[in-house]
């Protein structure tokens, strides 16, 4: 259905147009004409399915449908909450590109930048406010944010903010706003903890929709499986890049010594990588982030921590250099690639170690996933298997690791 149909603003349509979105997608088809409607909404809807388009236009028509007074004096009227700073960014994107026809302001706040420009922008009193957690219950003490005149509130990737440690945050949060509000809420999964989240954040007959069942990679990424020694690794991904002339390839690996280190080994091989984890600056990863949208970097070598950060529409390829010890973990992986109706190749190189990780992802996905040998690089079956490094330190599992695996495991029985 195109987005002419779903009652949208002419100046909505004029952006949507300039970025040449010509259908509406399942999440926006279903999101948006209950948002106008005024009506909480819990959305289960996995990244790449367009959502944030679902609530980004539906918010700016409601709060120009509510436009009036002195503008001169500015209240924050919308509020987004996303557990990290790339995301947050990406959505400021989206809230600029959609609105820039309308005279409504944004501004997006997060840690790991000065806080100083943030304090003197929010002087200008914007009407949308895309902020992190962290961030914005520092600028809350700072007397810098007052949400007392929220309209609309949208928590975005619920499930990765419990993951992160943020429920706390998030229910102070909560309690600085007015009751009066319409409460969007978006998850890729709905675990306990969100529905129970949801009772308290939404009213008591929220809408209800689930886009995508969960944890179901989308049938546009073709997942395959390269077995390989763990030694032979970083080889068989340079060939792999280089023989077949991928072009931008995201890789993912499980510590963010493991992203640095295979950065540097690429760099050595003549392909052009950057690595980008929790580690780094804000300005080194946007910059790292940049460079890899527009083609200067070649390969983006990540860690989970950043990976729903990562929004770029036609990325062709993904990699797990090392599978996640949370089966999960894989299905966000490989779902930056295969977006807005692109195709996308999801690789991985799997060592004997990670057999089980393999296992334990392809119970989780309830099918097999393709394997090929490439030639020259066939795992050498005399080597034994050995402990796997799950904890970021030394060949044992961690502590912290098996208690985690436990929480994923339990959760999904």
């Amino acid at each position: 259905m195109s987005f002419k149909n779903l009652g949208l603003r002419k100046e909505l349509l004029r952006a949507i147009e300039e970025k040449e979105y010509k259908e509406a997608t399942p999440v926006q088809l279903q999101a948006i004409p209950i948002i106008l409607k005024g009506e909480d909404l819990l959305a289960g809807a996995q990244t790449g399915t367009g959502k944030t388009a679902g609530f980004t236009l539906p918010l700016l028509q409601l709060l120009m449908n509510a436009v009036g007074g002195d503008t001169k004096k500015r209240k924050i009227r919308a509020l987004i909450l996303t557990p990290t700073r790339e995301l947050a960014a990406q959505i400021s994107e989206s809230v600029i590109g959609y609105g820039k026809y309308l005279p409504l302001k944004s501004q997006v706040v997060f840690g790991g930048v000065n806080i100083f420009g943030q304090l003197q922008k929010l002087k200008q009193g914007p009407d949308i406010l895309i902020a992190t957690p962290g961030r914005l219950l520092d600028l809350v003490s700072q007397r810098a944010v007052d949400l007392s005149h929220v309209e609309i509130f949208v928590l975005d990737e619920a499930d990765r903010m419990m993951d992160m440690g943020f429920i706390n945050d998030i229910r102070r949060i909560i309690a600085l706003l007015p009751k009066s509000r319409q409460s969007l809420l978006f998850s890729a999964t709905f675990s306990r903890e969100i529905k129970a989240l949801a009772q308290t954040l939404l009213k008591s007959s929220p809408q209800t929709i689930e886009v995508a069942p969960h944890n179901t990679p989308t049938e546009l990424v073709t997942q395959v499986v390269h077995p390989v020694d763990r030694r032979h690794k970083r080889a068989l991904l340079s060939f792999l890049i280089s023989s077949r002339e991928w072009k931008q390839v995201l890789v993912f690996t499980r510590t963010k010594h493991s992203a640095n280190r295979l950065a540097e080994q690429l760099v050595d091989d003549g392909i052009s990588a950057g690595a980008i984890h929790g580690n780094k600056s804000q300005a080194q990863r946007m910059k790292a982030l940049k460079d890899f949208k527009m083609g200067t970097l070649r390969v983006l070598v990540a860690t989970d921590i950043v990976a729903r950060g990562i929004d770029i529409q036609e990325l062709p390829h993904v990699v797990n250099f090392e599978l996640p010890p949370v089966p999960e973990d894989y299905v966000h992986r490989i779902g930056r690639t295969g977006r807005a109706g692109n195709e996308g190749i999801a690789t991985s190189l799997v060592c004997i170690d990670e057999s089980q990780l393999l296992t334990d992802i392809e119970r989780l996905l309830k099918q097999k996933i393709p394997t090929e040998v490439i030639p020259g690089y066939a795992p050498d079956p005399s080597i034994p298997r050995e402990p796997i490094r799950r904890g970021g330190g030394g060949n044992r599992p961690s502590h912290k690791f098996q208690q985690k695996r436990k929480h994923f495991q339990s959760h999904r029985r």
